[in-house]
């Protein structure tokens, strides 16, 4: 005999008995997935493809845009085809990865992989060489960096996370508003970098893409608890529409009330820099910008016993692929220590310069040590210093340039116009790749170098004529040219254009003079590092030299020059770029005249002997080995915007389990991503969840009936004489539904449209539970079923334990077939003793 669950009518209804029949119906087929999958699909890759537009003027051209829209294009889909299959949000994401892995190496690792798209050892090793490239390019190279494999490669990967992170925050954590946080994080690098910041189409269309995403999660998944019928109901369109124009007005407006943006409208006239200008030679922050900057940030001071102010130079940049010019750190060959170093080669010069130079860094954070050229030791350094054979460039092993004071030794020949036209000597024991001149060189320029060369049979004279050119009245000196005209890099295109243009600053002279150097057979370098400075009017007394007059340079003494080698005489330097540094007395002509500067900040750029007016000298210790010094202070927003980030993080972690329980009850009652096939199924395990938050959590064989009279006799919706009726009848409605699905209509019952009322108000019927065992809680239960719900606590201790539990079952078998054993064979001794 099958028993049959009786529900009993109250005493005052005056209803007769509802008996409850097992339900012969099938169960309510699975309603269609439909396009909403490959909609949002489509809309979280607009967004993302038109956000990557902004990153035209990070990199040079169009060339690595393809690539990019392909990794968005792929990402997206494939987690769409998985979300189509109804594959649980965790399988989305995972195929997300996998999927962000196959087309990046079928793009970038076809030969290196198994069938063209899975990973391989060699897949890693060429990883391993393109994440190096990406490095070199973003150290050396000024925006727009050449689209190289290895930084195209790393902004597809990028980009490709950004899309799994805006689909997770807008399908299955339902928070399609917090969705435009991947967004921004792709809109800063160009607000940050680009002069012209984001610019009007990378802005456009990323807000296009992003307004879409919400339009999309509206029109798919409308919310229960408005009062509208559907998402296409034109009030919410209008709302909508009206949000985001509020938005757009409050970005137009933000830079004008917020410090940190530089003088124009965001997103085309501004750039959000936070921290400032650059305190170093910034990898994220080119060469060019920071020349651009209004005030001159990582102060650099240092006294020296030259007769005048050296260039200090940080970095060599000696390696020329075409694309662009990029260090070579040698890593393999430096030598750790700078006590002592040497050049490696014979110096034939009769009379040799010595110079000791006293540096206090500051805020100057570099990996690379600013030092004056050619150093022979370093003295007082904290941390640990390698240092280059090839180039003499120093770099830190543990450590930076940041708050380094130290006093260098250097040696360099006294160089003369005849001892430079002496030079002669075919070139020796000088590395190949400071020679070879790189393919595919424009016509231009080898044709400027042909002309400009024309007539001369030295080295130094093809050098002079080239310099000479450069900083002839034909060319201008110019940071904006550049810019305006598209050309604003290094390499061979980019050089191309400055011939014709014949505007540009350093990087564009140093290159020009370099790379016809090596056409006309010269070995060239570009080093990167400061221009002399200013005296400040102080003096530094250095032990065994006395008082020292002291400079300083700033970020807008940022300067690249070429250097030529010599066989006899080393590298030598010259100053092709007109109104910037010191001509060398070596490389001085005076009938060469010097090219005009359309550059609004070059005053006192190029240095006197005469100290600052009303300046008072001074005598002040030099810093030398274990003097302490505070240094100068850090910049005033650095320390509140890491706290704040810290916050930020720690707000972030504290808020997880709240969003992940707020986004499961949006699936539950939402239906998002897929409309839900049992309503009040779900219904009902939202309002089990939400009272295990509370502390009254069902038993694993309690009935729902009498769960549900436990919840209402607890007095958590209330006490049992004034208990809240709203919250009870809440219960016993979401009770009955739910036992309606599981074992069908009470006998007699027409059911009919029930059904569709009760799950259209089960969102309305649990905000009233919530809200009513939030009213009659205590403070302490109502912070802990919001902030740290034990249905989601518990859930996230049940996976963590898993792997335990599984090790334990595996573990659980041999352990008793060995405890089998081991009776057996005790038996068997014991019957053997006894018989």
């Amino acid at each position: 005999m099958t028993l049959t669950p009786q529900r009993h009518p109250g005493p005052d209804t005056g209803r007769t008995p509802e008996v409850l029949a097992p339900s012969t119906a099938p169960a309510a087929r699975r309603r269609r997935v439909g396009a909403q999958p490959w909609i949002m699909a489509f809309a979280v890759a607009l967004a993302v493809a038109g956000a990557a537009l902004s990153l035209n003027g990070v990199l040079r051209g169009w060339a690595w845009y393809p690539p990019v829209l392909t990794t968005v294009f792929v990402v997206a889909l494939a987690m769409a085809a998985l979300r189509s299959l109804r594959a649980q949000p965790f399988l989305v994401a995972l195929g997300g990865f996998a999927s962000l892995v196959f087309i990046l190496t079928f793009t970038f690792f076809r030969r290196d992989s198994i069938a063209g798209f899975v990973p391989s050892g060699d897949t890693m090793e060429q990883l391993g060489r393109y994440l190096r490239r990406a490095s070199e390019t973003v150290l050396a190279e000024s925006s727009p960096v050449a689209p190289n494999a290895g930084i195209v490669l790393v902004t597809c990967a990028v980009l490709g996370l950004v899309v799994i992170l805006v689909d997770a925050l807008a399908v299955p954590l339902a928070l399609p508003a917090t969705s435009g946080l991947g967004l921004v994080a792709v809109l800063v690098v160009p607000a940050m970098v680009k002069p012209q910041s984001v610019g009007v189409w990378g802005f456009a269309a990323a807000a296009a893409g992003y307004l879409l995403v919400l339009a999309c999660s509206q029109w798919f998944a409308p919310d229960n608890r408005t009062t509208a019928d559907t998402a296409r109901n034109p009030g919410q369109f209008r709302r909508a529409a009206l949000t985001g124009g509020v938005a757009l007005v409050i970005t137009l407006l933000l830079p004008l009330a917020v410090p940190g943006f530089d003088q124009g409208t965001f997103p085309q006239g501004s750039r959000l820099n936070p921290w400032g200008s650059s305190t170093g030679l910034n990898p994220m922050i080119s060469l060019g910008s920071s020349l651009r900057s209004p005030s001159g940030d990582g102060r650099i001071t240092y006294a020296t016993s030259a007769g005048r102010p050296p260039y200090l130079r940080s970095v060599t940049v000696d390696r020329f692929d075409g694309d662009s010019w990029s260090p070579d750190d040698r890593d393999a060959s430096r030598r750790v220590g700078v006590g002592r170093m040497d050049a490696g080669y014979e110096i034939l010069a009769d009379e040799q310069v010595r110079q000791v130079t006293a540096v206090n860094t500051g805020r100057f954070t570099s990996p690379y040590l600013p030092v004056p050229y050619a150093p022979d030791a370093v003295n007082g350094l904290a941390g640990r210093w390698s240092w280059d054979p090839a180039t003499l460039s120093i770099k830190g092993v543990d450590t930076n340039s940041r708050n380094q004071q130290y006093v260098v030794q250097s040696t360099a020949p006294r160089l003369t116009p005849e001892l430079l036209s002496q030079s002669s000597a075919p070139v020796r024991g000088i590395s190949e790749e400071f020679v070879r001149p790189p393919n595919n060189v424009p016509d231009i320029v080898r044709s400027t170098a042909d002309k400009v060369t024309a007539g001369t049979n030295t080295a130094y004279a093809k050098a002079m004529a080239i310099q000479n050119y450069l900083r002839s009245v034909e060319f201008t000196y110019s940071l904006q040219s550049p810019v305006q005209g598209g050309y604003d890099g290094n390499g061979l295109s980019v050089l191309a254009d400055f011939l014709t243009q014949k505007s540009g600053y350093c990087i564009h002279f140093a290159s020009a003079m370099a790379v016809m150097a090596r056409l006309e057979g010269i070995p060239s370098r570009i080093a990167v590092g400061y221009a002399p400075g200013r005296a400040t009017g102080a003096t530094v007394s250095v032990p065994g030299q006395g008082a020292l007059t002291e400079y300083e340079v700033d970020s807008r003494d940022a300067h690249a020059w070429p250097e030529l080698y010599f066989q006899g005489l080393g590298w030598v330097a010259f100053e092709p770029t007109p109104s910037r540094g010191v001509v060398p007395d070596y490389a001085s002509q005076a009938s060469t005249p010097g090219g005009a500067s359309t550059n609004e900040n070059n005053d006192d750029l190029i240095p006197s002997n005469a100290a600052t007016p009303g300046a008072t000298p001074s005598a002040t210790p030099a810093p030398v080995p274990g003097l302490d010094s505070a240094g100068e202070a850090g910049h005033p927003l650095t320390l509140p915007l890491y706290g704040a980030a810290g916050l930020l993080a720690l707000a972030l972690i504290a808020g997880t389990p709240r969003m992940v329980r707020t986004g499961l009850r949006s699936r539950r009652l939402r239906g998002t991503p897929f409309p839900v096939a049992n309503p009040a199924a779900a219904a009902w395990a939202e309002l089990r969840d939400l009272a295990t938050d509370y502390g009254l959590a069902p038993g694993l064989s309690e009935t729902p009936r009498h769960f549900s009279t436990r919840l209402r006799d607890s007095g958590a919706l209330g006490a049992r004489d004034g208990a809240d009726d709203a919250g009870v009848r809440a219960v016993t409605s979401l009770t009955s539904d739910y036992e309606r699905q599981q074992y069908g209509p009470p006998a007699g019952h027409a059911g009919g449209g029930a059904e569709n009322v009760a799950a259209s108000s089960a969102a309305d019927r649990i905000a009233v539970v919530q809200a009513s065992l939030r009213r009659h809680s205590r403070a302490g239960r109502r912070l802990r079923a919001e902030w740290l719900p034990p249905s989601v606590m518990n859930r996230w201790g049940r996976i963590a334990g898993a792997p335990f539990r599984a090790v334990r079952r595996a573990a659980a078998k041999p352990a008793q077939a060995a405890a089998r054993s081991w009776r057996t064979v005790r038996d068997g001794l014991r019957r053997l003793r006894q018989g």
